[in-house]
């Protein structure tokens, strides 16, 4: 796993405070993988902790199957291995689990016990195409959670593999990725796309505030054609400040 991180944790929290459609807006911008169909979830995800605004965070993954209860005899050591694996990566991280049960999910890994237990690792929430519980106790814990379903048992949840490539949501995931996650769901910025990513959320935030959302807000006393008019100059000089950034074709 690449440790080497372009991004300081001051401009962590700066992407933080956006949410992850505004993240995506920048990372179109730089990518040069397919932005309609790369970089987030496929599935639908559940934020169960939408209060808590978005997640940033590096990858720290790990692959369960709470409904077989051979791994716990297979590696009795797991539990131990796993948390020395989470402790030796820098933080701010999220644990991205893949579920092997999915999609008849049994028990859940996640809830007041393990919460707590990667907070105090350096972690700051998970996404997992499994279950959690607990729900108030991971609030209360300040762990944030996307997840498929809530449910009561933890079943046999012991760890498989970690520090691996999962799939979650119908992405993959790979170990030190940067994660942007709130209620709309998740995106994945890989290390090459890390440098410039910052840069380009913020100017194309600012960007909508300065063309496309004033226009469309400053309609008072206005014909339905001057407003027509006003839109198509400000989304053209939108797309223009665009291209001329990034040089990429116009959007609208």
């Amino acid at each position: 796993m690449n440790l080497e991180r372009p991004l300081t944790h001051a401009d962590l929290l700066q992407l933080k405070r956006w949410n992850t459609p505004t993240i995506y807006n920048g990372w179109e911008q730089v990518t040069r993988r397919n932005p309609g169909s790369d970089g987030f979830n496929l599935e639908e995800t559940s934020d169960f902790m939408p209060q808590m605004g978005p997640m940033v965070g590096y990858a720290v993954t790990l692959v369960i199957a709470p409904g077989n209860s051979e791994h716990r005899q297979a590696n009795p050591h797991g539990w131990q291995e796993y948390r020395h694996y989470v402790a030796s990566v820098p933080g701010p991280k999220i644990v991205v689990v893949q579920d092997l049960d999915h999609p008849r999910v049994v028990g859940s890994f996640w809830g007041e016990v393990n919460s707590n237990i990667h907070r105090a690792l350096g972690c700051v929430g998970t996404i997992t195409d499994g279950a959690i519980r607990d729900l108030d106790e991971m609030t209360n814990a300040g762990f944030k959670a996307l997840a498929r379903r809530l449910c009561v048992g933890h079943a046999f949840a012991h760890p498989v593999r970690w520090n691996c490539d999962v799939e979650v949501f119908g992405r993959t995931v790979r170990p030190g990725d940067l994660i942007h996650a709130d209620k709309h769901g998740f995106l994945v910025i890989a290390p090459e796309e890390q440098p410039a990513l910052l840069d380009a959320a913020r100017f194309m935030d600012g960007n909508e505030c300065t063309t496309v959302i004033p226009a469309a807000r400053d309609t008072a006393g206005h014909s339905l054609k001057a407003i027509c008019d006003r839109l198509d100059h400000a989304a053209a000089e939108f797309s223009d400040n665009a291209k001329a950034k990034f040089q990429r074709p116009r959007e609208w």
